[in-house]
């Protein structure tokens, strides 16, 4: 196996990683569709985001939340649904996720989003967390209409931010997140404070931390390729 080097450039996942899903938790519980309906809404979401791209096929977030919830609470109107998904448009941003950007931000590694939402989602609520100033990119599978963590959204990640893959590193708290990067190429950093342990099905992260200010550490102090 290959010696980590730092990274040129890094990609963070934003849903989970960077912002809390507390605001959509918050509407679920409003509309009263029982307990455990923040996690199985989001598993069914990314399963279903997972099957499209093992089949060769694509939906957006949007439409592929609504018809979760559809699957998961069918008690919700249409217009519930609507509201449930708009939340995603309100998600708070975690406390790890600014000190890590700053991080990266004085080290000189730039910083790209890469989600499986809309970027100009995305883009609302790195503004509202005002964290954009420290994010150089904000990169959506909408680019290539392919949901990770299929190989080629993080490919694509690459080439915006016109870095080698194997000189970009991945963050996030999604073991299949770190796994999907690492099979396409690149560096990964996971952080514990979602799953705790990471999971053995995939192939381990490059660096590891307990939050994303120790993962951002971690990256920056790896030796400088030589090559």
């Amino acid at each position: 196996m290959a010696v980590a080097t730092r990274p040129s450039a890094v990609t963070v996942d934003v849903v989970e990683t960077l912002v809390s899903l507390d605001a959509v938790a918050a509407v679920l519980e409003e509309f009263a569709v029982g307990s455990h309906a923040l996690e199985r809404f989001f598993t069914r979401l990314l399963r279903d985001g997972f099957a499209l791209a093992a089949s060769g096929s694509y939906k957006p977030f949007r439409e592929v939340a609504d018809g979760a919830l559809a699957t998961v609470a069918p008690v919700l109107t249409a217009r519930q649904r609507t509201e449930v998904v708009a939340a995603f448009a309100r998600l708070d941003a975690h406390p790890d996720a600014r000190p890590a950007l700053e991080r990266l931000h004085r080290a000189g590694v730039p910083v790209a989003t890469l989600t499986n939402g809309a970027a100009a989602t995305t883009t609302a609520l790195l503004e509202r967390a005002r964290l954009d100033s420290l994010v150089d990119h904000v990169i959506s599978i909408d680019d290539v209409r392919t949901w990770k963590p299929a190989p080629s959204p993080y490919r694509h990640a690459a080439d915006v931010m016109n870095v080698e893959p194997r000189r970009v590193a991945h963050v996030a708290v999604h073991g299949w997140d770190v796994h999907g990067a690492r099979h396409a190429g690149l560096l990964t950093g996971w952080a514990s404070r979602l799953e705790g342990t990471f999971p053995a099905t995939f192939d381990p992260p490059d660096v590891a931390g307990a939050d994303l200010t120790e993962v951002a550490d971690r990256l920056i102090a790896l030796p400088d390729d030589t090559d």
